[in-house]
């Protein structure tokens, strides 16, 4: 198994996240781009205590941007939605 903190890099704390956290007990996380959902059900059980119910795993492109005459790309990220057994709940500050 790999190290846990490198399977997970961050929660996502937006909007929509709060959202889905008060009503589905669902958390947001940006994950490493090659962790299975196997991985990623690990290392939120080990991270933070918690049994999980269920994972879903989105990829998530890159926007183009410019900025006048130069154009970039932002990085394409892979994000996990994980939802927990009932009951259950992250603490997070």
């Amino acid at each position: 198994m790999k190290n846990p903190h490198t399977v997970i890099h961050s929660q996502i704390v937006s909007e929509k996240g709060t959202d889905i956290t008060e009503k589905n007990n669902q958390y947001l996380f940006r994950v490493a781009s090659d962790a299975n959902r196997i991985e990623i059900k690990q290392a939120v059980e080990k991270i933070f205590g918690v049994k999980v119910k269920s994972v879903q795993v989105m990829n998530r492109k890159g926007k183009v941007k410019r900025r006048g005459l130069i154009a970039g790309r932002t990085s394409s990220s892979r994000r996990a939605i994980v939802r927990l057994q009932e009951g259950q709940t992250i603490n997070l500050i």
